[in-house]
């Protein structure tokens, strides 16, 4: 009996223990040898091992492992809301121009100087992740990050199916359908989307989304998760993708290229560069085509 089981947190021997994952299934091979169904720990990434070359990771370890990352997030997200607030002022400014002196003082009299205060409203989000925890993960970020935001735990086989119906309940501004991906061991073809285990599964719920709604302005999708068929799932219709460089992708990655989307202004296009530079994995991990914002500002703001 192996003394790996599931749920364990473990390490590839072979990989150099370089990434974490969880064991969600192991089975019984054709050869007669055990392997193991393996997720990523912070990363979405699918994979199988054999059993033998896994390494059980000390829970100790995986608590720092979790402190470090959550840590590199909340790093990201005090970037994202300064640059928020540096233009929101800006945006708020050029809304409000000449206005400014109408406001009034406190005996209700117009005077100099009052401020009109603006309220937001930005993009909104429909995320489908084949991965329950990465789900929970993300929806905690959007809340933080005050982004409205519908979640589903879809597998990534039933994305396809189930997209549809959900695009047509909430209406989303924002899609994002992920979960986990990867190259199939040994496959050499990197264009046949059969050599990756769930490419072929984004690829057809973006096609179907594109019969929901034609405009990449209109619907903005996000698909992809590690590894994935870039070029084929941009080539479906989505705005972004992942991973030009079959690199993989945060857990996280997928968030922070909505956030972008979600505030910035519905008169701006969006310069790709700057929606790279807000995620954790970079140019290798996440790419896509010129996009506008989806995010209204609006004035004044009433007490009330």
């Amino acid at each position: 009996m192996s003394k790996i089981q599931e749920g364990d947190i473990v390490a590839r021997k072979s990989y150099g223990n370089d990434v974490f994952f969880k064991v969600t299934s192991i089975r019984r091979g054709d050869d007669g040898l055990d392997y193991a169904v393996l997720k990523g720990l912070d990363i979405r990434l699918f994979a199988s091992s054999l059993v033998d070359d896994l390494v059980k990771i000390d829970p100790k370890e995986v608590a720092e492992y979790w402190t470090k990352t959550l840590k590199n997030n909340a790093e990201v997200m005090d970037r994202v809301m300064k640059r928020r607030m540096e233009e929101r002022k800006d945006r708020l400014k050029r809304c409000t121009d000449g206005l400014c002196s109408m406001g009034r003082s406190k005996d209700g009299d117009r005077s100099e100087g009052s401020e009109i205060e603006g309220f937001d409203v930005p993009g909104s989000v429909l995320h489908l992740d084949g991965d329950k925890d990465y789900l929970d993960l993300c929806m905690t970020t959007y809340r933080n990050l005050s982004i409205p935001a519908f979640g589903y735990a879809v597998d990534e086989k039933e994305q396809p199916k189930k997209v549809l119906a959900l695009l047509e309940k909430h209406y989303p501004d924002i899609l994002v359908l992920t979960g986990h991906d990867g190259l199939i061991k040994g496959a050499k073809d990197l264009k046949d989307v059969n050599n990756y285990h769930n490419s072929k599964y984004f690829i057809e719920a973006v096609k179907i989304a594109r019969s929901f709604e034609k405009s990449r302005d209109d619907l903005v999708i996000f698909a992809g998760a590690c590894q994935s068929c870039y070029e084929a799932i941009l080539s479906a219709g989505a705005n972004f993708a992942s991973s030009p460089k079959r690199v993989l992708i945060h857990a996280f990655d997928p968030v922070f290229v909505v956030e972008k989307i979600s505030y910035t202004s519905i008169h701006d296009p969006i310069a790709i560069r700057d929606i790279i530079k807000s995620t954790i994995t970079g140019f290798d991990g996440i790419g896509g085509i010129e996009t506008r914002g989806k995010h209204r500002l609006g004035v004044p703001r009433t007490e009330y």
